[in-house]
């Protein structure tokens, strides 16, 4: 056996192999199978078995062989359970696989072949896939199209949706809605990337609902995922780097990972139930361009400013999330209850550690009007949009100098500064 950790059935083989090691050389775990568990895992390790033995069976009649003994195993299963319902399992001894069940109405058998081509993903419905971009094998634009018109209903959540990215999808969006599919789509205003006629094309198709979080200096929503639901249960998802671009979707390195309710159905329900949570959340505001339209405009430029598009910073109201307060009470608890003036907060990619540090900052200097600050970081990109995100929050259009790539500040009382320079100061 070799060493390292494991999440495997003992078998008999295994249990030999573990017999003959040296207990006192070798540290072995063994735990029983949990009883919520065992229909899964016992599942899986048949499964595995059985694509063994179909996969060595020889002769001229292999497939003729394969069904009968795939019924046979249902036929026992039905025998020792007493279930009759398992004879709605048995295969059908041609062996065939159902691809479409269409309506005649209108259409011509052959159009309908042709129609089945257009619209079947080239990876299936029930194989996972990974798409890595650069026009390596399969495009993501090309599958994504087939995926929009086989399904029933879309959910799209991306941090961002570009319009040379929607208009390659348009034509299949239309058609899609048109025939009464529902498409709903999460975004945000982050950074400004977001261009305000693609989100409106969107919110102007059939059956369409658009969503945005106006959280536009700091936002947490950074997935991208995709998740098409058919009426025929197999639904299919797509988990990845790729926002709504042109890039993305082309020729750009993004990887995104399918997956089917066939291999990981658990994956796809943990995807619908994190959805429909967004969907409800008061996060994200309902778009309608009679009522949104300024708003959404004016949270687009915003963004833009903080990326550095413009060194003009309107004001606007940025409220933390429940997450972020609840760390900032903690802060004020550590210094007015413990006297611990020397705080660390560890946080992940994306949720704001910027905003926390302003929003501290901000009421910490109301009670030391002479509180002084150094922001460090290790690039010219990330301190440029941190003194943003603090004069958005400060209200100081001229509050912090950057200590920089050659620029030096004048008073150093609120510092932006690169590693290089402090270490040199030092």
């Amino acid at each position: 056996m070799n060493q390292g950790i494991y999440e495997e059935i003992v078998t008999q083989l295994i249990s030999r192999k573990l017999s003959e090691l040296d207990k006192e050389t070798y540290y072995v775990k063994e735990t029983k199978i949990d009883k919520e568990e065992a229909s899964s895992l016992l599942s899986q390790h048949l499964s595995k078995s059985i694509k063994y033995a179909l996969s060595i069976i020889k002769g001229e009649n292999i497939l003729e062989h394969q069904i009968e003994i795939a019924n046979k195993i249902i036929k026992f299963l039905k025998e020792e359970l007493g279930k009759e319902e398992f004879n709605d399992d048995l295969i059908d001894v041609e062996g065939k696989i159902l691809k479409a069940v269409f309506t005649r109405i209108d259409a011509h058998f052959s159009d309908l072949e042709l129609h089945l081509k257009e619209i079947t993903p080239y990876t299936r419905l029930t194989h996972s896939e990974l798409f890595t971009g650069g026009n390596l094998g399969l495009s993501l634009e090309s599958e994504l199209k087939k995926e929009i018109l086989s399904a029933n209903r879309i959910d799209l959540l991306v941090s961002f949706i570009k319009w040379k990215g929607i208009i390659i999808l348009e034509k299949e969006f239309r058609e899609f809605t048109n025939r009464g599919g529902r498409l709903r789509v999460i975004t945000t205003t982050y950074m400004g990337a977001s261009d305000f006629k693609a989100i409106l094309l969107l919110s102007k198709l059939e059956n369409t609902e658009v969503k945005i979080s106006y959280n536009t200096g700091n936002e947490r929503l950074h997935a991208k995922a995709y998740l098409f639901h058919r009426n025929s249960g197999f639904h299919t998802g797509y988990i990845g780097s790729s926002n709504f671009s042109r890039s993305a979707l082309t020729d750009g390195l993004e990887w995104n990972l399918k997956i089917t309710t066939n291999e990981v159905s658990h994956i796809i329900d943990k995807f619908q139930k994190t959805f429909d949570a967004y969907w409800e959340s008061k996060d994200f505001e309902l778009f309608d361009e009679v009522n949104n339209s300024e708003k959404l405009l004016e949270a687009l430029k915003q963004g833009k400013n903080l990326k550095g598009y413009s060194n003009t910073i309107s004001y606007f109201d940025i409220k933390p999330h429940p997450y972020q307060l609840e760390i900032l009470e903690k802060l004020e608890v550590e210094r007015n209850i413990h006297h611990r003036f020397k705080n660390l907060i560890v946080a992940a990619t994306g949720t704001g550690k910027t905003v926390i540090s302003a929003f501290d900052y901000k009421k910490f200097k109301q009670l030391n009007r002479s509180a002084k600050l150094l922001f460090v970081a290790h690039r010219k990109e990330i301190l440029t949009q941190s003194r943003a995100t603090f004069q958005g929050i400060l209200k100081d259009n001229n509050f912090g100098e950057l200590w920089v790539d050659g620029i030096i500040p004048d008073n150093y009382e609120y510092v932006f500064a690169d590693l290089f320079n402090c270490l040199n100061f030092l």
